[in-house]
């Protein structure tokens, strides 16, 4: 929008017009019955003449007219009320039904779990929808970088998500200049990988510590000019150098996280001291808890034992303090970002930020300004699919853990930690395989029940076996080695090498005909397949032109006789979910 459009929107407050309706769910125009039509915000319409003047093609029209919605020309929006009780419409006669149905009203707490998520990125995607009032302006309030090939092309709706949060040290801003380190480039101050699960019902938030010692890998980087570049990687340094340091961008974050965790993200989100300040602003601020009283010099913090509902500079002081709760380091910190997003999301969860089109208004605008994401997620539109996703979640499922770590045995003064090395495979392993940290809904209970219903059965001999083995992502030669394997160690004589399969797949499949479930349990049996590696379908022709099932070896595969069974149960780590409130001290 220039500044001759933006100039004639600042002088509108959209919030004055528009309102939620507590019976669609859908924000419509409000006035007062002698109030003739206000301009909407938006993008601007060219005058015939000019190419678009300062009028913008905008009309006022008395009310009781229809008038056209924002976003789309020619769609009729019906008159306010009063002006059908003025006369625009006629009332149905006494003592006759109307034949208008009424309206069904949609559960509250379906509309506002629509629109809520578990952390800071949940708020700023989830109000971003609300952005169709003046969707031109928001898009140009998003600023993306390249991913430069790191992340996996953006989340799916019908895959599991996985999206990288980066809160970053960067002191730009009024006031933030007095936090630690006035010139910080930026690091990866503050970093949680997002996992939604492939069925929407439950999600992990965890946290990796800035202070891990990790291996960063080289990055080819988009420089402004378009021109790449690529960013030497490093051996045993703190993960927050991941970002800033040596000119890195979120994309080598990105490809850091995917080297510690065997996890690739979808898509990142950065957001730096101001989206703490501005957000809890619009939302008229997020109640939080203390077990003790704290008065930290350093991050300006000073606050009794007991609740309170901060925002603002006192928002930022809370998620930066770590000298006066825990042990004084930034596990301790990180113990308090996780309660002030809980903290964020139930407030969104109460329902008045929703039912008040100024709130709206103000996260719109906070969110959009705030955020720094990636090329997969450049507009509102994108934005909000991902919000929608994202809102589906239910509070009470979504888990807060930390990578699981333990202090550098290679320092005398203890500033840095590492991997725990008997616990953190497991958590990267739950979450790779898609497994809930806590206790889900029904239909996921179902649906399990079902996968390991396909276990149960009788199991034909391996020599009545027959089966086409394809690779579909594991290391090369594994087709071959898995059939000498069955050929000569299991007895599965009826087998036969297929070479690649058409696409990679990320899971070991076996897939069969219902007149092949006996021999598919025991290819299982032998495979240590789990009941979600076999897929009911069909079965092809082998070379021979007779029925076989099929194995397609995915980027799971470990090697042959190497059991591919997931453990279904999370692993014990310290936790928190974002339905409940959790005092620190």
């Amino acid at each position: 929008m220039d500044a001759q459009g933006r100039g004639r929107a600042d002088n509108i407050d959209p919030a004055d017009q528009w309102v939620l309706n507590p019976n669609t769910g859908e924000y419509e125009l409000r006035l007062s019955p002698s109030a003739a039509q206000p301009p909407v915000p938006g993008p601007r319409r060219p005058s015939s003449g000019d190419g678009g003047g300062a009028a913008g093609g905008r009309t006022r029209q008395p009310a009781g007219q229809s008038r056209q919605s924002p976003g789309a020309r020619g769609t009729e929006v019906p008159a306010p009320r009063s002006a059908r009780r003025r006369g625009a419409e006629p009332e149905a006669p006494q003592g006759r039904r109307a034949a208008r149905r009424p309206v069904k009203k949609k559960s509250t707490a379906k509309k506002v779990l629509l629109w809520t998520g578990g952390s800071m990125a949940f708020v700023l995607v989830a109000v971003t929808a609300a952005g169709y009032l003046y969707i031109k302006h928001l898009n140009d309030n998003i600023t993306s970088v390249s991913d430069d090939g790191a992340g996996t092309g953006g989340f799916r709706k019908d895959e599991a998500i996985n999206v990288l949060l980066i809160g970053t040290d960067k002191r730009t801003g009024k006031g933030n200049e007095g936090y630690g380190d006035s010139g910080s480039v930026g690091h990866a101050d503050t970093t949680i990988l997002l996992h939604v699960s492939k069925d929407r019902s439950n999600a992990t938030a965890l946290s990796i510590p800035r202070d891990l010692i990790v291996d960063i890998p080289d990055c080819p980087t988009q420089q402004e000019d378009g021109s790449q570049k690529v960013i030497p990687g490093s051996e045993g340094v703190r993960f927050n150098t991941s970002l800033g340091q040596d000119d890195r961008t979120p994309s080598c974050t990105m490809r850091t996280v995917t080297e510690l965790t065997g996890i690739k993200p979808d898509d990142f989100m950065v957001a730096d001291f101001n989206a703490v300040k501005t957000l809890t602003e619009a939302v008229g601020g997020v109640e939080v808890c203390l077990a003790k009283d704290i008065d930290d010099p350093d991050s300006h913090l000073k606050l009794s034992e007991g609740t309170h509902n901060i925002s603002g500079e006192q928002a930022l002081a809370f998620v930066r303090t770590r000298h006066s709760v825990g042990f004084g380091g930034d596990l301790s910190r990180i113990g308090l970002q996780q309660q002030f997003l809980s903290a964020l999301m139930r407030k969104l969860k109460g329902n008045s930020t929703l039912s008040s089109p100024t709130k709206m208004v103000k996260l719109a605008e906070a969110g959009t300004k705030a955020l720094t994401v990636d090329d997969k997620l450049d507009s509102i539109s994108k934005l909000k699919d991902l919000g929608l996703e994202l809102g589906k979640l239910n509070p009470k499922n979504l888990t807060f853990a930390t990578v699981p770590v333990v202090d550098n045995p290679a320092e005398k003064v203890k500033s840095t930690v590492v991997l725990n090395e008997s616990k953190a495979p497991a958590v990267f392993e739950a979450i790779r395989n898609d497994v809930s940290f806590t206790d889900v809904k029904k239909k996921q209970k179902a649906a399990k029940d079902a996968r390991a219903a396909r276990l149960k059965g009788s199991k034909a001999p391996a020599s009545e076996v027959r089966v086409r083995i394809l690779n579909g992502g594991a290391v090369g030669g594994s087709a071959q080695a898995v059939l000498n394997w069955l050929q000569n160690d299991e007895g599965v004589t009826k087998s036969e090498n297929s070479g690649n399969a058409p696409a990679a797949l990320s899971r070991t499949t076996l897939e069969y005909a219902p007149d092949q479930a006996a021999q598919a349990r025991r290819l299982a049996a032998i495979m240590g397949l789990s009941g979600a590696a076999m897929k009911p379908g069909k079965s092809v022709t082998n070379s021979q032109g007779l029925p076989a099932m099929t194995l397609t070896l995915g980027k799971d595969f470990k090697g042959a006789g190497v059991s591919l069974t997931p453990s279904a149960k999370a692993p014990d780590v310290d936790k928190s979910t974002a339905d409940k409130v959790k005092c620190a001290g």
